[in-house]
């Protein structure tokens, strides 16, 4: 079964209901659901290259490439900015980035130290940032601090599925 790629979801973010600590609980496992699916496989299948798109480690590394603009959007709807910041759609960061020639520690590392940044911003703000808004520049629609990290685990969740795609894919090529 194949997933809807990333930029084909479409999100809903009416809940009036303050979900955020279940959010932050999401995000904080992340780092171990990822380094626990890594090392669980055999090192050849982490660069294997399956119809040009990314890697399981260029999977893995694009969650630590996108973490820093997590953190900027936070600061967006902190300072009260009206949208949040755009990202590069292209994803240039991740591409030449050289996360198959980072060391699987180095990599999950790099998640988690990052990760951990994110999560300890978030456990410092306060229940009214939780429900502040600003637009998101590609989906044009307001999005709450809560919004914005369900999207990020939501984000996190379908790498996660795509690395587990990739393993399926390689290991019924291999036999």
């Amino acid at each position: 079964m194949s997933q809807t790629k990333w930029f084909e979801r479409k999100f809903d973010f009416g809940s009036e209901q303050n979900i955020f600590p279940s959010i932050i609980e999401r995000l904080e496992g992340t780092p171990l659901r990822l380094e626990h699916k890594l090392r669980a496989m055999p090192t050849t299948w982490l660069t294997q290259r399956i119809d040009e798109s990314w890697t399981i480690k260029e999977n893995a590394g694009h969650l630590t490439d996108l973490e820093p603009l997590w953190q900027r959007r936070l600061d967006d709807i902190i300072n009260g900015a009206v949208e949040l910041s755009p990202t590069d759609l292209q994803n240039t960061q991740t591409t030449i980035a050289g996360h198959n020639e980072t060391p699987l520690d180095e990599l999950l590392d790099a998640f988690r130290q990052t990760r951990e940044r994110t999560i300890a911003s978030l456990k410092k703000i306060d229940e009214e940032t939780v429900f502040r808004s600003a637009l998101h520049p590609r989906l044009k629609t307001p999005m709450r601090t809560m919004d914005l990290f369900l999207f990020v685990a939501e984000h996190d969740d379908h790498h996660l599925a795509r690395i587990s795609e990739l393993a399926r894919l390689i290991q019924s090529a291999s036999g």
